[in-house]
């Protein structure tokens, strides 16, 4: 009997794959949180994307891919390319949240790390009667496949006029990514929005209820 499948403790938001990859590091109750944090976490992830990996790759993880050793070895690397497209996000985004979230320092790291995964490619596929799509291929396995795309397509990201749409969540306790596709959007998610301008509220109304001096002395409300 196989392993019962563990449920993602990742937030998916429907944003690209590698800044749902991002998105695999939290904050809960003020406790940092890595949804991938070990092999059988990792592994869920990947069930979590393999529809969007199959529709977009033209394969996916493939279960015999990803047990004992084999999902250990896949898990790190996952984890080693979320470190490092958090920390290019850092700094494509000037991201001004505490560094804790990424253990890799130098940029260039960072980069040597993410070009080394990235080895997938595209193909032709043209069937007798349908239209042509690109099929990815690497010379791994499936599990090495949906790692090398994601890579790949953080390549493009990075790259390509995306860059300047992607965003740093800033309100309270969240350490998630975005695309900035509305000009209006500020926030992740719709909760996010509702904590910011609760919070906003509360700094305001504190600020403003905090009594001051009057000319003789005598504290005065800043409340009228």
């Amino acid at each position: 009997m196989g392993r019962p499948e563990v449920p993602t403790g990742a937030t998916l938001l429907g944003e690209p794959l590698p800044v749902e990859l991002m998105n695999t590091v939290r904050i809960d109750r003020k406790d940092v949180q890595d949804a991938l944090g070990d092999a059988a976490s990792a592994t869920a992830w990947l069930r979590a994307v393999d529809d969007r990996l199959r529709r977009e790759t033209g394969g996916s993880v493939d279960r015999a891919d990803v047990g004992g050793a084999a999902e250990r070895e896949l898990a790190n690397r996952l984890r080693g390319l979320r470190d490092a497209l958090r920390r290019l996000a850092a700094e494509a985004t000037g991201d001004p949240r505490p560094p804790v979230t990424s253990p890799i320092a130098e940029r260039q790291t960072a980069i040597d790390t993410l070009n080394a995964l990235a080895a997938a490619w595209p193909e032709l596929r043209w069937p007798s009667g349908g239209d042509p799509v690109p099929v990815f291929r690497t010379s791994g396995t499936t599990g090495d496949l949906a790692l090398a795309f994601i890579a790949h397509q953080a390549v493009d990201l990075f790259a390509g006029a995306r860059r300047e749409q992607l965003r740093a969540c800033l309100a309270p306790g969240c350490l998630l990514y975005f695309l900035k596709h509305h000009p209006r959007r500020e926030w992740c998610s719709a909760g996010c929005g509702n904590r910011a301008r609760v919070a906003r509220h509360y700094q305001r109304h504190h600020t403003d209820s905090r009594p001051t001096t009057a000319g003789n002395g005598a504290p005065r409300s800043r409340r009228s």
